[in-house]
């Protein structure tokens, strides 16, 4: 695979992983805010569809083709801006693996809550807090890895 259509397909599962976390952080944030358990029930089911279906493949897709590409641009993997982007990346998905188990839990919460007619639980809410707070790192962190992939500084 030439060395052009990997950087193609690295950055359009990076722009996929980007733009899917934050439109889904943001869908699921407001219907949470909307307070209606048939909405959250639903954008709830769409959130952890969106991860398996886009996020999760791009997840895999980005290490092999960074890796790939820096073979063959003869980049060592042991370049210091390199290293902080692998770190990031490694935060960013202990971030986003306990993100994904609190969103099924969440929706098999709320999908309760609406068949049995009752609030939702305090624990989603809790579950809810723990969903937001790990998404700032993650955000802040793919900003930070798009930073060290476009200017590769010298650190």
């Amino acid at each position: 695979m030439s060395y052009q259509l990997l950087l193609w397909v690295h950055i359009l599962s990076a722009t996929l992983l980007f733009g899917t976390g934050l439109g889904t952080a943001f869908h699921g944030w407001m219907a949470q805010r909307s307070g209606d358990l048939r909405v959250m029930a639903v954008v709830s089911r769409n959130v952890v569809l969106a991860d398996w279906l886009f996020t999760a493949p791009a997840v895999i897709i980005q290490p092999v083709t960074g890796v790939a590409m820096a073979w063959i641009a003869g980049i060592p993997l042991t370049a210091e801006w390199l290293v902080l982007a692998i770190g990031l990346y490694i935060l960013v998905g202990a971030c986003w693996l306990p993100v994904v188990w609190l969103q099924i839990q969440m929706h098999r919460m709320v999908v309760t809550a609406v068949r049995v007619g009752e609030p939702v639980s305090v624990r989603y809410r809790s579950y809810a807090r723990w969903w937001f707070a790990l998404g700032w790192p993650a955000f802040l962190g793919v900003i930070a890895i798009f930073y060290l992939m476009v200017f590769k500084p010298d650190l």
